[in-house]
Formats: C-alpha cells, sequence, structure tokens
C-alpha cells in the first residue's frame, strides 16, 4: 500500500536537522532501491529553511512503514514533531516500473 506522510519539524530542529541530514538521506537511499520511498522533498518556510519532510512511501503494510519510522533519524533524533499518514494511490503516469 502507498502512503503519503507528511512531517513537520520540532521548534528549533534546525540544528537537528543538519547534524541528522546524512543519516537520513543513507536511509532514504537504502528506501529508493528497494523500492519503498518513491518520492521525498523538504518542505520549506518563506525564508526557504527546510521545517518539514513529505514523502510518498510504498510497503506491504502499516507495520512495514511504522517499522521504517522507528528508525528513521529524523524521528528517533526528534527533528520531527508531527508525523502524518495517509494512505494513497500514486498516478500511473507518476510511477516508474
Amino acid at each position: 500500500m502507498q502512503y503519503l506522510v507528511i512531517a513537520r519539524d520540532s521548534e528549533g530542529a534546525q540544528e537537528r536537522r543538519a547534524a541528522l541530514r546524512e543519516a537520513h538521506l543513507a536511509l532514504a537511499i537504502r528506501l529508493k532501491a528497494s523500492g519503498n520511498l518513491l518520492y521525498g522533498v523538504a518542505m520549506l518556510d518563506e525564508a526557504g529553511r527546510p521545517n518539514g519532510s513529505m514523502e510518498v512511501v510504498e510497503f506491504g503494510s502499516r507495520a512495514g512503514l511504522d517499522n521504517w519510522l522507528k528508525e528513521e533519524p529524523f524521528v528517533t533524533g526528534k527533528v520531527w514533531a508531527k508525523v502524518e499518514v495517509t494512505p494513497c494511490r500514486v498516478g500511473p503516469m507518476f510511477v516508474e516500473r
């Protein structure tokens, strides 16, 4: 199943985000290679600074998604204060198969 994940940064998370960025990207590369990460973006404030993230992911179950979140550095490092998860379906013209 595909999921839209919208994660909002906690107050003052800029330093933690910068410190954990490489670990976050390493996990994203692994998830992309396994087919679990379809898209990901950093959300920006009006000044162009990251203040959240959006991912579209695909897992066989919600438990798979929850397992990813348990190891996601932006969760474990308290960069993301709030994570919203919504089942979704990416249009076929956007997904490479």
